[in-house]
């Protein structure tokens, strides 16, 4: 995740030499724009056993790290997720809002393989979102999803008990058959969603939109499209746009500790016995999100 020799990482424990601390820390001894990067990589929300998620909780140090920098010139978002929970989303990118205008920093997305329904959200949090022109973009929608197993049960002899206080409480249960008044209640509530979300992208793209399609839908598109829609400014990778736009002495300061390669793998922060069943199952919800958009 580290590029080297420009990119360094804030929390990373610096070498012995001092000859190596002035060479490795770019605040420290050395001239020139310094650009904090952010990485909000995978699903939004709380992650399963073992596994911090992208949350307000565990992004907010590394957010706070960023805009704190010395001679920082820019923040970055390097952002990489196919969507996730609306609070979440709505609590990470008013952070980092609040604090860009705060100390009139401005901010950067880059879109990675898919920024899409939540993850479009975060970006909305920058002053300029970028693509490649292969990136899935968009989505901006809410889907629920579930499965029904009234039947399957009734075939294992299997009987249902629910009681209740409250005759609401127990709504879309999958093995119960379902009501038309418990797809009233979820259909309010993904309205009520859908604007919030809507409007929210409304607000940070302004008049940049495409007024003459409908980008509401749910629908995704590529970079490419994206960009004549407005829902990107322009296309290019983080290196290079922000070379040109500060120079090529501009040094990357990463506040997001990369995951080591057992946590990739397992989806997991700590160690295995966190349960590995557990983190299997975390791993197939989150491939369900991607597969949404077909990756």
């Amino acid at each position: 995740m580290i590029d080297k020799p420009n990119d360094v990482a804030a929390d990373k424990q610096p070498p012995r030499s001092a000859d190596s601390i002035l060479s490795r820390l770019p605040f420290i001894g050395r001239k020139g724009p310094v650009v904090a990067v952010i990485r909000l990589s995978g699903v939004i929300g709380q992650g399963g056993v073992g596994r911090r998620g992208m949350t307000l909780e565990a992004l907010e140090r590394p957010i706070e790290r960023a805009f704190s920098i010395k001679r920082c010139a820019a923040v970055v978002l390097e952002i990489n997720s196919p969507g996730g929970s609306p609070v979440q989303s709505d609590l990470i990118a008013g952070r980092i809002r609040d604090i860009a205008d705060e100390k009139k920093i401005p901010v950067y997305a880059f879109c990675e393989d898919a920024v899409a329904s939540g993850g479009y959200w975060l970006a909305c949090a920058a002053d300029k979102i970028y693509a490649m022109p292969g990136s899935i973009v968009g989505s901006i929608g809410v889907v629920s999803s579930g499965f029904g197993f009234v039947e399957a049960i009734a075939k294992l002899g299997v009987e249902r008990r629910v009681h209740t206080a409250g005759k609401e409480k127990a709504i879309l249960d999958p093995f119960q058959p379902e009501k038309p008044e418990d797809i009233t209640i979820l259909k309010r509530i993904q309205a009520d969603l859908h604007d919030q979300f809507t409007g929210w992208v409304k607000q940070r793209r302004g008049d940049r939109l495409d007024t003459k399609k409908d980008l509401f839908t749910g629908a995704f598109w590529t970079g490419r499209e994206a960009q004549e829609l407005g829902l990107v400014d322009e296309l290019g990778n983080r290196r290079a746009v922000m070379r040109a736009q500060f120079g090529d002495e501009v040094r990357f300061v990463h506040t997001v500790r990369p995951k080591s390669r057992l946590q990739r793998l397992l989806g997991m922060e700590s160690s295995i016995g966190a349960g590995v069943a557990d983190a299997a199952l975390d791993r197939l919800e989150d491939q369900m999100h991607w597969q949404r958009l077909g990756l």
